[in-house]
């Protein structure tokens, strides 16, 4: 009658396991620093595992030149950058705590969120 019930308290345990580790990868996420640049540098972004955007450096002679269309292009491709690389870098961590966990779905569900 009760044979199940070490089977359910194992997984609840592995549970509790796994929320500790989730919780502790997201402080370690939101920790990654990363920049992204384009323009030869001109511009330069910088970013947090998090996907947060928490800085803009651009070159003072892009913000004299009457170019707009340029500049604009340089700052979306910066920011794009260093969300690319936010993200690979939140997968990495995230594949750190998941590995060798054999959890249906958890792949697919990472993925989803752009971490796997």
């Amino acid at each position: 009658m009760f044979k199940g019930l070490g089977n359910l308290t194992g997984m609840l345990q592995q549970a509790r396991e796994m929320q500790e580790k989730m919780s502790a990868v997201k402080d370690r996420v939101a920790g990654i620093r990363v920049e992204g640049s384009s323009g030869g540098e001109m511009v330069r972004v910088q970013a947090t595992g998090d996907l947060t955007i928490t800085g803009v450096t651009i070159e003072p002679s892009l913000l004299e030149s009457p170019n707009r269309e340029l500049l604009e292009d340089l700052v979306t491709a910066a920011v794009n950058q260093a969300l690319s690389k936010a993200k690979e870098a939140a997968a990495q961590e995230m594949a750190q705590v998941t590995s060798g966990l054999n959890l249906p779905g958890l792949q697919d569900a990472l993925s989803k969120l752009g971490l796997g």
